[in-house]
Parts: structure tokens; sequence; C-alpha cells
């Protein structure tokens, strides 16, 4: 599991060590007073065996308020309910015991979704109100296919500098917080741009990672398409289709190479960022909030559409949420107030930073 803002209320630790096989696995857990959703992204289609482990370390029997403790709740896999009114300790036999359940599900849209919500019933005030919600230890998801049977996305680090000639500055066409950029060519005669982690990145492995299961959950004609990627050794890189026209911020403001827009073109890069962020909003199976959204993000092909790219830091938005309070993060400038100063992020502060990116389109000659 993967927990991006941890707070304390909302994990649970063991009190005593626990004499089981994997202790490290159930020592913390995950806990709610109502849900928990999680998400598997960047997932291929077909068969998966998921594994949910779970141990009642909350609801001991340390003491006579916690004895009493009782939690009930429902699990979904894709949708469908797979546990209903589930005891942890009912089923492990004992408190401080692991219990694993497995099920076997399938992935059709990229995305493994799995849901745990609190069942209304058992304890609501003991030992402590808003600890009977959904607990869960740890997850693990293993596909029922041969890897080599699928078109996985993955480049080789031989492959990857034959296209660069070894990264020759002579293909250089960016350079961003994640590294530098290159054009290639694949033997298919393929034209690609290859986003090269540097080793003084602004963004680590965890963007690098969040990058790759954002955008290859996504599928829309106004976000930048994701080829692959090669993790070989110690590298990191992300294929790209190549974009003819490079980045927005270049076509306005970069003297050699601006181009005189007229106002139907104008007109039509920005209906098509507002296409790109309203999939994202309201029309993907995942909602998405950008968190970037700037002109040097904006990356326009051939033809002057207009596509979103750079999701190292775009995070998941669920449903209800008004605001998610979270760690700032993005570009000065472009940031929404109330998440620039407060830090409360909804979809409006990446449509904030669209209206910057309007209004530099606007004004720029």
């Amino acid at each position: 599991m993967d927990d991006n803002n941890p707070d304390d209320n909302f994990i649970a630790t063991s009190t005593s060590k626990l004499a089981i096989p994997y202790s490290e696995l159930y020592t913390k857990a995950r806990r709610s007073p109502l849900s928990l959703t999680y998400y598997g992204l960047c997932m291929f289609s077909g068969s998966y065996t998921v594994k949910l482990h779970f141990a009642e370390i909350v609801f001991t029997n340390e003491s006579t308020f916690s004895s009493l403790g009782k939690r009930r709740f429902n699990v979904f896999i894709q949708g469908r309910m797979v546990l209903e009114d589930f005891n942890i300790e009912q089923s492990a036999g004992a408190v401080g015991k692991p219990v694993i359940k497995t099920f076997q599900t399938y992935v059709t849209n990229h995305t493994l979704e799995i849901q745990f919500y609190w069942a209304g019933r058992g304890t609501t005030g003991f030992p402590n109100r808003g600890s009977y919600g959904p607990l869960i230890s740890a997850i693990s998801v293993t596909p029922k296919f041969r890897a080599l049977d699928l078109q996985i996305g993955s480049f080789t680090l031989r492959q990857i500098k034959a296209a660069t000639r070894n990264f020759d500055t002579a293909n250089k066409i960016g350079e961003g917080g994640f590294g530098s950029v290159y054009k290639d060519l694949l033997h298919d005669g393929t034209i690609i741009a290859v986003k090269q982690l540097s080793s003084k990145s602004k963004q680590g492995n965890r963007e690098f990672v969040n990058e790759i299961g954002m955008i290859s959950a996504l599928q829309h004609p106004n976000l930048v398409k994701l080829y692959g990627c090669c993790t070989e050794g110690n590298q990191l890189s992300l294929v790209y289709e190549y974009m003819e026209c490079n980045c927005l911020a270049r076509a306005l403001f970069v003297e050699q190479y601006r181009l005189r827009l007229d106002w139907g073109t104008r007109h039509k890069i920005c209906l098509g960022i507002a296409k790109g962020l309203a999939y994202l909003h309201e029309e993907s199976a995942i909602r998405i909030v950008h968190r970037d959204i700037k002109a040097s993000n904006i990356l326009l092909d051939k033809d002057l559409n207009a596509k979103i790219s750079d999701f190292g830091l775009a995070k998941l938005n669920e449903d209800d949420n008004t605001h998610i309070s979270t760690k700032v993060a993005g570009t000065i400038g472009y940031m929404a107030p109330e998440y620039a100063m407060r830090g409360y992020l909804t979809e409006k502060a990446a449509v904030y930073s669209f209206g910057i990116v309007v209004l530099e389109i606007q004004w720029q000659k």
C-alpha cells in the first residue's frame, strides 16, 4: 500500500509484537471510519489474483474497553461485493492473527479498483469513536498470464541508446524538472520523444512511477500518449509520442521558435486544453487533478493540436472530496490562491491554472 499523505489518525499500529510469519505486513494497517479506496493503475487486460491481508490490531483483549470493539465492513473489487459484514477477528479466529482473503478478478480498462466500506454495524464508540471502520494491512495483485504474451511497453537501455545515439545533445529538444528530452527514431521509423530522468531532477522515483500510472490509465486525443518506459539498471526514461511543434511555452515566448498564431488557432489550442481537462475531471474512469498545468506542459503536434503532458505531480481525486489537504506542488504563478496558501486542492485549481494559460495565449503577440 502506498499512502501519499500518511496521518496517524488513519494508520493503526500494533501495540504488541506479533509472533506470526511476515509480521512486518501486519504491524501497521490503513484504517478509516467510513471507507478506503485503492486503485491499481497501468494494468494490462487480463485475469488477476487479488490477496487482501488482514489482522485485527486495534480491538485487542488488552483492556475491557478494547475487547468491546467490533468492526464489520464490506469489500468490493471492480464494483462487485466480495465480502459482506466482514469481521477480521471472527474470520482469523483471534486478534493479532492474520487472515488472507483471495479473489479472482478481471481488468479491462487499465484500472483495478478495490473499495472498503463500513457496513453500518458493529461498535461505533469503543474504544475510540471512529475506529470501527475498515482496516487493511496489505494488498497484493498478481497477473494470471505471462508478461511475454503482452505488449508491455518496455524499452531496453540498448534500444534507448540506439535511438538517441547515446543521448547525443544534437537530438536534445527540451529540458524540464524531470530531465532532458530527446527526439529519437526507432527501427520501424516511429519518431518518439524520450524523457530521461536526471540525477539532479527535482522529481524522483515516486513521480516517475506516478507519471507511468496516471498517463497509462488515460487515453484521450488531448493527452500526450505514453508508449512505454525504460527502467534498466539505474536508467529511468519515459517514451512518448513525438510532438512536432514542441511545447506551447516555446511557441509563445522563445523568440527563435515563436509561432505567429491567428485567433482561430489560439481558440483551437484553448479548446484542446479544456477538453483534456474535462476528460481528467469528469469523463475518465478515475478523476485526476493535474497540479501543474502551465504553458511548458502543453505540447503541440504538427497541426497545432494541444495535448496535456507531465503527470508526475498529478493526484487522484476521489468522488465526494470537495477539498483535499495535500502538500503543495506545482509552479508559482500558475497556482490557485487557495491551493498555494492553504493546500486545498480540487479540480478548480487546475481550472485556475488553465485560466492563466489562456491569458498568456491571448496576450502574447
